[in-house]
């Protein structure tokens, strides 16, 4: 059986502590590989070598940075299919929504190509007589990334490229469940010229984990995962006097008006509330049918659903693939099951589907699509985060009553709105307590030099990821105060500076 082993020093690094995780194949159910666990040494050698790299490279030219970062993204973009491809074999996505979710990524490759338009300072000149000042911004040395299952590719992309091009070194905890995505870009990344130590893989659980919360030498964290989890990585790593950046988890709700294109609005309900079977933070997890539309648009949905083609991530003609375990996908059925006992209307029900067609897949972890319509605010399904393909539908009368239902929700990762009115639109974007709103596009995902990141239980820490927060967050600012004295400046003065 196939290993997976950390990456340190620019070189794959046998796991020594004697502990291992299994790696499924979502879509067979079987066991194809595991994945070494690190220890705390294993974790400390991590460190060591991204804090010897940083001596040199957070010295090096933007030039030199940029280089290998251009060579980097050649590379994803001829490899980008064997990614993908990892990525199917170990999440389950379909090879389609593996291949979109590389492209995601290397936009952040690419911003990071043009970090030194974004690391500009500023100069002020004569603020005095005789003395400027100027703002630059620095690396902060070793930082780290601790990211989820359900992008092992893009989510990696999101942190490391901008970090390394900003002159800092990186060590990633990826996600133990399909941790080979995030070990090829380690690999590629040595191929296209970045030095050994400045970006460095471990493996693991929780002791890896709480051995980077803890290292005194790492200085800032970024987490992106469920809620629970990011409140623990922000509270443990601000203890450790680090900076951070913890994304937790969602219920996006997409509010649909009377006047809304109800067949464009189901058509993006499926889209946003099954893909990657649902296992997004930015799915549609909650449907809001505002006055009279509900019956109709519930059954646009329900007819959609339907007739999606479920199967392994492999096969061309599948539409949505497994879920990553066989545990969550009983999780996520629980759900089902429960609902029409507090008070829910099941319209579709998935949890006795079956893959036909494919008799290695009978052992799966495939659940089918369900929708619960009349979804009372009280029920498990509405309250908490299914991550899996459920959709929940809830009832409004009228906008007020909808944005109340919205921004009532303890978390506020993205929102959609959809609507011919721009008025509405526009009244949405400002009143809705979310950090990404969508304005008929159901899944708001920023372009990469914007930034990604929610309001609420969904964000932990002041800055978002990638774009310009992801910059602030990856740097430091210095300002320096600079005057080239005259002969007559001399003598003695006990006064506050003045400007003059």
């Amino acid at each position: 059986m196939k290993t997976i082993t950390h990456w340190i020093d620019g070189k794959p690094v046998e796991g020594t502590s004697g502990r291992f995780g299994p790696v499924y194949n979502p879509a067979s159910g079987a066991q194809e590989k595991q994945v070494a666990f690190a220890s705390v040494d294993e974790v400390d050698a991590a460190v060591a070598s991204a804090k010897a790299a940083f001596e040199s490279w957070g010295e090096s030219s933007l030039a030199k940075r940029t280089a290998i970062l251009f060579k980097y993204r050649e590379l994803l973009d001829a490899h980008r299919d064997e990614i993908a491809g990892l990525i199917t074999a170990e999440h389950g996505k379909v090879h389609s929504d593996a291949l979109g979710e590389v492209a995601r990524g290397m936009e952040i490759v690419e911003l990071a190509c043009g970090i030194s338009v974004q690391l500009k300072g500023e100069l002020s000149t004569q603020v005095s007589t005789r003395v400027d000042v100027a703002s630059i911004r620095q690396p902060l040395g070793v930082v780290a990334g601790i990211t989820p299952f359900n992008f092992p590719a893009m989510v990696p992309m999101w942190m490391f490229p901008l970090a390394i091009a900003c002159g800092n070194t990186f060590v990633l905890k990826p996600s133990e469940k399909d941790p080979s995505a995030s070990y090829r870009l380690a690999e590629l990344a040595t191929e296209a010229g970045l030095p050994e130590g400045v970006l460095n893989i471990v493996q693991g659980d929780k002791t890896a984990v709480d051995r980077i919360l803890e290292h005194p030498d790492i200085e800032a964290v970024s987490f992106v995962g469920s809620t629970p989890i990011a409140k623990y990585i922000q509270l443990k790593a601000v203890e450790h006097g680090k900076r951070v950046q913890a994304l937790g988890g969602a219920k996006n709700h997409m509010l649909v008006l009377p006047d809304a294109d109800l067949e464009l609005a189901a058509d993006q309900a499926i889209n946003a509330a099954y893909g990657s079977a649902g296992e997004r933070c930015m799915a549609v997890s909650v449907v809001v049918a505002v006055g009279d539309i509900g019956d109709e648009l519930v059954g646009k949905i329900a007819e959609r659903a339907k007739n999606l083609r479920i199967g392994p991530g492999d096969d061309p003609a599948s539409e949505m693939g497994p879920l990553i375990t066989r545990e969550h996908r009983d999780k996520v059925a629980s759900y089902v099951a429960s609902a029409a006992g507090q008070g829910a209307e099941v319209v579709v029900d998935g949890t006795g589907f079956s893959v036909e067609g494919h008799p290695e897949c009978a052992d799966g972890f495939f659940l089918g699509v369900s929708l619960l319509d009349r979804v009372p605010l009280t029920a498990d399904a509405y309250r908490d985060e299914i991550f899996g393909p459920v959709l929940c539908v809830v009832r409004a009368e009228t906008y007020d009553d909808a944005i109340k239902l919205i921004n009532d929700s303890r978390w506020g990762n993205g929102t959609a709105i959809f609507t011919r009115d721009g008025g509405a639109a526009r009244r949405f974007q400002m009143e809705v307590k979310a950090g990404m709103v969508g304005v008929n596009v159901p899944i708001p995902v920023p372009v990469g030099y914007h930034s990604f990141g929610g309001w609420k239980d969904s964000l932990f820490g002041d800055l978002h990821i990638y774009g310009n927060d992801g910059i602030a967050f990856y740097t430091q600012g210095k300002v320096i105060t600079t005057r080239w004295p005259d002969p007559s400046d001399g003598g003695i003065n006990l006064g506050f500076p003045s400007n003059s």
